[in-house]
Formats: structure tokens, C-alpha cells, sequence
């Protein structure tokens, strides 16, 4: 039987509940369109995975004790800070099916309420004296600022290889989970060196993570590496070099790359030429090879977490992992 988001958030259920209160109260401001502005973001929170990962770390080691709540607080607020930016730069008018910041405020309201955030975040550590905290989350945040200008950098060609597509994501996307648990570690007081290991599962598990966003944009694959649901193209339309799509180009004549490298650039707005695209990634085995990517950084995730003592901190950040790679969306 699998497991569910009920079963992975039991360990920490009343936890959650206190970090909610936290985060309600870090967020809050004097200026009145600010607050407003924190009340609409709050509202419309997702599934909380960051916090869990923080959480559920600390927990692996001792009770939630307030370093642990500061961490949980200081990643989500560095988190969604990273969101309102994130839908300026890419003109999103939409987040978790409902309207951006940017889209009911416009951009320059969006960008200052992203730096408001990020204030938030690196006071509250400061004002709690939690500097190795703040030193965790500040190597995040450097590393996902060096990511996305990566991935600027190197798209513009089309023409880049696997091992400059997983540093990318590393720096971009699992750099944030990593810090999740490092600094959920330290707030439980584990060793330097457990720290660096949660660190290192953090990251394993949020590579396999972003592959699966990947995969998202093909449809779903099961084991079997087959499509389930319609895809969407919406990376290829945006001119995003993803897992499949990189191992496709590398694996088809050069007349056949050239068509897709030129659907990527020039038809990306053509719905046709893009499912065409979408196929012929399928058939040239992208979709599998990165299904198979993924599982392999899922069970690189689950073997440095199981380095750890058994408890059932642990076995709910197993679930979480699961979770990752056989989510919907």
C-alpha cells in the first residue's frame, strides 16, 4: 500500500500546526498592502513539502525544538520569496492555479514583496541568533541565483550535454531541498558530518525531483515508461532543454536533430510541430532514460537516509521521497 500525504505528515502533525502559526506571524507587516499581500500568499500555500523535509530532518535527530521552527520558516520564506520572483522573470500570470503576485499587483509590486520575504527569512535567523542556519540557507540562495543564470547561459545554444544539464539542476532546483534537510539536521543537533549527509540526501532527492517535473511536460510515465495523460509541451513551447529532450537529441541523426533543434527555436508556438516534437523524444527513448534517471536518484536518496537510525521520522522522509517521483503534479 502506498503512502499517503496523511501517513508522511503524522510524525509532525502537531509540529505543522505550530510552524503554520510561526510563519503566519513572520510574514506579517505594518504597511497595509504588504499585509494583504501575505494574507493572499498564505492562503493559497501548496502541500508544504519544504517544511516536511525540514521538519522531518530535525525529527530524524530529537524533538522540534525552536531551531527547528526558525528553519522550516526561514526556508519557506526564502522559498516562496524565490516563486514571486520566479513568475516576474518568466511573466507567469498564474501559481497554483491562482492569479501571481505579479499578475493582480504587477511586476514592480512583485519584486519588492520578493525582497520583503527574503528580508523576512535572513532577520528572522539573525534576530535568533541561528547563524550556522543562516549560513545553510545563504549557499542556497547563492546556489540557485548561479543555477538560473546557467541555464541562461547554456540555452541559448540548445547544444549541451547531461553533465551541464544535472549541475544546473542541482545548483537550480535541489539546492533548496538540500538545505531543507541540512538545516533541519543542524536544529535537531546532529554532527557536522550528519549534517553534510542529510545535506547530500536533500539533494539526491530534489535532482529526482526536478526530473520528474520533466517528465511532466511528456505526460506521466509509469515503470513501464509509458505515457499516461495528455502532454503538455509547455517546456519545449518555453525553450527549456529537459532530461528527455537532451538524451533525444543526442541519440538521433543529425537531419532529425536539426528539425527538432529548429522546432525548439523557430515552431515552439506551433501546438502541431510541438507534439510532433513530443513524439518523436518518446521514440528515441528520452521519456525511459530519464524515468530511469530518476529512480536512480531515488534510490541513491533512500540509501544515504537509511545511514541514519531507524524511526519514524525517518521512515515518513522515505515516504516523502516515494512521493517526489510518483506525485501527479
Amino acid at each position: 500500500m502506498s503512502t499517503t500525504l496523511s501517513d508522511i505528515q503524522r510524525p509532525i502533525a502537531a509540529d505543522l500546526v505550530v510552524f503554520e502559526e510561526r510563519f503566519r506571524e513572520a510574514m506579517k507587516s505594518r504597511v497595509a498592502l504588504l499585509d494583504r499581500i501575505m494574507h493572499y500568499i498564505v492562503k493559497r500555500k501548496g502541500k508544504q513539502m519544504r517544511p516536511m523535509f525540514t521538519l522531518l530532518s530535525a525529527k530524524v535527530f530529537s524533538p522540534i525544538s525552536e531551531s527547528a521552527y526558525t528553519a522550516a520558516s526561514l526556508i519557506e520564506l526564502l522559498h516562496t520569496a524565490t516563486l514571486v520572483h520566479d513568475d516576474v522573470v518568466d511573466g507567469s500570470p498564474l501559481r497554483r492555479g491562482f492569479f501571481s503576485i505579479n499578475a493582480l499587483w504587477k511586476n514592480k509590486v512583485a519584486v519588492l514583496v520578493g525582497d520583503y520575504l527574503l528580508s523576512r527569512g535572513l532577520l528572522l535567523a539573525v534576530d535568533k541568533g541561528e547563524f550556522e542556519l543562516l549560513r545553510i540557507v545563504s549557499r542556497a540562495v547563492r546556489e540557485m541565483s548561479e543555477g538560473e543564470l546557467l541555464q541562461l547561459e547554456k540555452a541559448r545554444g540548445l547544444n549541451f550535454s547531461e553533465e551541464v544539464y544535472f549541475d544546473i539542476i542541482r545548483q537550480k532546483t535541489a539546492s533548496l531541498i538540500a538545505a531543507c534537510c541540512a538545516s533541519g539536521a543542524s536544529a535537531g543537533g546532529a554532527t557536522v558530518e550528519e549534517v553534510e549527509r542529510m545535506r547530500q540526501f536533500g539533494e539526491l532527492t530534489g535532482i529526482a525531483f526536478q526530473i520528474k517535473d520533466d517528465l511532466f511536460d511528456y505526460g506521466s510515465p509509469g515503470a513501464d515508461a509509458q505515457l499516461i495523460g495528455k502532454p503538455t509541451g509547455l517546456d519545449i513551447k518555453e525553450k527549456k532543454l529537459t532530461l528527455p529532450l537532451i538524451h533525444a537529441l543526442r541519440n538521433v541523426p543529425s537531419a532529425e536533430r536539426r528539425w527538432m533543434v529548429d522546432t525548439v527555436k523557430n515552431h515552439n508556438d506551433n501546438d502541431q510541430a510541438v507534439q510532433r516534437l513530443i513524439a518523436k523524444v518518446t521514440e528515441a527513448g528520452g521519456i525511459a532514460h530519464a524515468h530511469t534517471r530518476m529512480l536512480e536518484y531515488r534510490d541513491r536518496a533512500l540509501e544515504v537516509l537509511r545511514t541514519f537510525p531507524a524511526n519514524d521520522a525517518r521512515t515518513a522522509l522515505e515516504g516523502l521521497v516515494q512521493m517526489t517521483v510518483e506525485r501527479k503534479r
